[in-house]
């Protein structure tokens, strides 16, 4: 079993911050919560990601 690195942002504010968790897995990205880091993660093709990342950045999404 290979062992997963689950990273956050150094924006994150420490460890009482609400904040998601990346891990790079085989060929996409694992997301989890980090305050519930033993509940089931979802997993999002990179490209995915990306884009996800694009919409948001960009203000395209109502969040």
């Amino acid at each position: 079993m290979t062992r997963v690195n689950w990273r956050k942002s150094t924006y994150s504010g420490g460890e009482a911050a609400q904040c998601v968790e990346l891990a790079s897995l085989d060929g996409s990205v694992g997301i989890r919560d980090s305050k519930n880091p033993h509940v089931p993660h979802i997993t999002i093709g990179r490209e995915a990601l990306a884009s996800l990342l694009d919409q948001i950045k960009s203000g395209h999404l109502n969040l």
